[in-house]
């Protein structure tokens, strides 16, 4: 209560204030832009990062990935992002097989990681044996090398993460521009 009262007696409230309404303006661009992209895109999550090494040579851990999700047939050899029912991390693939019913047209696709030696029904829900269309989250469109490895740091040290917003949260409250 006694840095409180320090704070407001050093920068005012209404500093305070423009400091709180700064930080929640970017908070809220980033959201748009996320959002913005997600339309954009048509994929629920158009940038993700390698989480493991199943794609190397292709991608490596900490890999970014830019996806985009077209309306036209994903084709063997595409690389792939698939969210499977009741698993909370999407899984990057390549495509190995594809199967178009001819009635409708709905594709089912089979996927194995470059660097896995069999294909991925073990990692798809209980009886599964094709991945749906549906399921799809996007197709890798572009990546930039290890960009990513900030997250993975800070999923694998929690602690770093919240140091890190912690320290973002009071240099943004204490800054003076």
């Amino acid at each position: 209560m006694e840095f409180m009262a320090q704070a407001n007696k050093r920068f005012g409230v209404r500093t305070l204030l423009v400091q709180g309404l700064t930080l929640l303006n970017v908070l809220t661009s980033a959201f748009m832009i996320w959002k913005g992209l997600s339309l954009f895109t048509n994929s629920e999550s158009p940038v993700v990062v390698v989480l493991s090494g199943s794609m190397e040579p292709a991608y490596y851990r900490g890999d970014i990935l830019f996806l985009h999700n077209g309306y036209s047939p994903i084709e063997v050899g595409e690389v792939v992002v698939y969210k499977v029912k009741d698993k909370p991390i999407p899984i990057v693939h390549r495509v190995l097989k594809v199967h178009t019913e001819t009635e409708t047209g709905k594709q089912y696709l089979l996927t194995k990681g470059d660097n896995n030696p069999i294909d991925d029904r073990g990692l798809y829900s209980r009886g599964q044996l094709w991945i749906d269309r549906s399921e799809i989250i996007g197709r890798v469109k572009g990546f930039v090398p290890y960009a990513g490895m900030g997250t993975i740091w800070m999923n694998d040290y929690p602690q770093l993460k919240t140091g890190l917003l912690a320290t973002l949260c009071v240099l943004s409250l204490f800054s003076n521009e």
